[in-house]
């Protein structure tokens, strides 16, 4: 009932409302602290290459503004069960072509072949997209399944459909990071999907395996181990060591408090990537631990509130497209700063909101308004609430003929007066608003509620 008059008056129930303004809270104050970092971050950097000192910052106000609209738009004007058909295998078919596109003509920076120009000097990483349209064409294949639209020979095809690109992805560009969150995104829809434990405890295993052949049998990936004990890299430190001593150095100067905003002494060059994939690092060093806590605080929050969101989501489908956006989201997260402080290889993947870069920006931001589309579904009415909100509880009252008042007094209960209201009482669309037609003098009867004078007076009310 409180569901039902919270729609009414234009509210959105409690447990969706919350949540959802929560997370749009955790987005924000995570936007708000890439900004900062950000420039205080690339600022020494600018300056070496001739640039502006707030060159980064106004080109990560510009690509969030951007991922900004395209989250409203999504949130606002596409309902995400769009998602769930045709339309999402064209999305993902331009997601793979992209990313064929960038094996034969993407621009390689810092070793790796993963951006595509497109107009100019204007590149994306289509990496990044193609982890959104991965988890949405997911969620479309198991929902396929489960509601048995789907026969198990085309569910063999989608399924290699979805993981060929994806092994051309790790080939092509050689990026393991994107491919580990690729598959988290994976995992969670197929949990999301209540897909039996005995197939997720095989996939969890290929998983393991394949990861444990790409860090340990290429060779230069074999050499980020080295994070275990970075000062013996053969190089005394200076090495394949040298960034995560150089992060070890942020941490270690920052202390509990840090050296202050803008005091950095890393970012002077000495740490490779301030801004980007170790912007975690300087955190640490001029925010110091309670700043870095905050951060790791405000993604937990982040992923309380989104899972939350999915637990209120109307259908399968929403609930594993939302959730493996927030755990995908969240996972990146952690990896990231989990690579800063040394406890994974380093793996050249971002900090989600906080980390210069616009395709990861916007692409984080695009799976941030499917997430808010799914809250948007789950406090719209469903047609049982509509069907139960139409629902007339009625009761008849008015006067009661002589002859009915007779049976009553020799005992035969309610009067035909009430018999006949309440034969009226359970037709549909009974009421004003449906034109009911006004009852006969001799059976007059209220509608709904107790009315002392329309009692007396054998008006009829009626009531929502």
């Amino acid at each position: 009932m409180a569901r039902a008059n919270a729609r009414a008056g234009q509210g959105v129930p409690a447990s969706i409302a919350g949540p959802r303004l929560i997370f749009l809270l955790a987005v924000m104050a995570l936007l708000l602290v890439g900004f900062v970092m950000v420039y205080s971050a690339s600022s020494v950097k600018a300056i070496n290459g001739g640039d502006d000192p707030a060159s980064f910052l106004v080109d990560q106000l510009l690509y969030a503004g951007l991922g900004i609209v395209c989250a409203l738009v999504l949130w606002k004007f596409v309902p995400y069960r769009v998602w769930d058909g045709w339309l999402v295998w064209g999305i993902w078919a331009v997601a793979v072509a992209l990313v064929v596109a960038t094996f034969f003509f993407g621009t390689e920076i810092n070793g790796a072949k993963r951006w595509l120009n497109l107009f100019g000097s204007f590149g994306i990483q289509p990496s990044e997209f193609f982890k959104v349209a991965l988890v949405l064409a997911s969620a479309h294949v198991v929902n396929g399944y489960r509601e048995a639209r789907t026969p198990f020979p085309v569910l063999v095809v989608q399924i290699g459909v979805l993981l060929l690109p994806l092994l051309f992805l790790y080939k092509a560009q050689s990026d393991l990071g994107t491919t580990l969150i690729c598959a988290v995104g994976i995992l969670t829809v197929l949990w999301l999907g209540e897909v039996p434990l005995r197939t997720m405890l095989v996939i969890l295993a290929v998983v393991a395996v394949f990861a444990f052949a790409a860090m340990f049998l290429v060779g230069y990936r074999a050499d980020r181990w080295v994070f275990l004990n970075p000062w013996n890299d053969g190089d005394g430190g200076y090495g394949d060591g040298y960034q995560i001593i150089r992060s070890y150095y942020a941490f270690a100067e920052g202390g509990l408090f840090g050296v202050g905003l803008g005091n950095s002494h890393e970012k002077f060059l000495y740490l490779f990537s301030s801004e980007s994939d170790f912007i975690f690092a300087i955190i640490g060093e001029e925010l110091g631990m309670v700043g870095a806590l905050f951060v790791v605080a405000l993604f937990l929050v982040f992923l309380w509130s989104g899972m939350r969101i999915v637990r209120a989501a109307p259908d399968n489908f929403g609930a594993m497209a939302a959730g493996s956006c927030v755990i995908a989201i969240t996972f990146q997260a952690f990896l990231n700063m989990g690579c800063a402080i040394g406890v994974f290889p380093t793996t050249g993947k971002p900090l989600p909101f906080i980390s210069s870069g616009g395709s990861s920006l916007i692409a984080t931001f695009i799976m941030v308004g499917i997430v808010l589309s799914v809250s948007k579904g789950a406090a719209a009415p469903s047609v049982y609430d509509r069907r139960r909100d139409d629902l007339r509880i009625l009761r008849a009252e008015g006067h009661v003929p002589a002859a009915s008042r007779g049976a009553r007094g020799r005992g035969g209960g309610r009067s035909a007066a009430t018999a006949q209201g309440a034969r009226l009482a359970t037709a549909p669309g009974v009421g004003r608003r449906h034109g009911a037609e006004r009852p006969s003098k001799q059976s007059e009867f209220h509608v709904v509620g107790h009315d002392a004078r329309a009692a007396r007076g054998g008006r009829a009310v009626a009531r929502r």
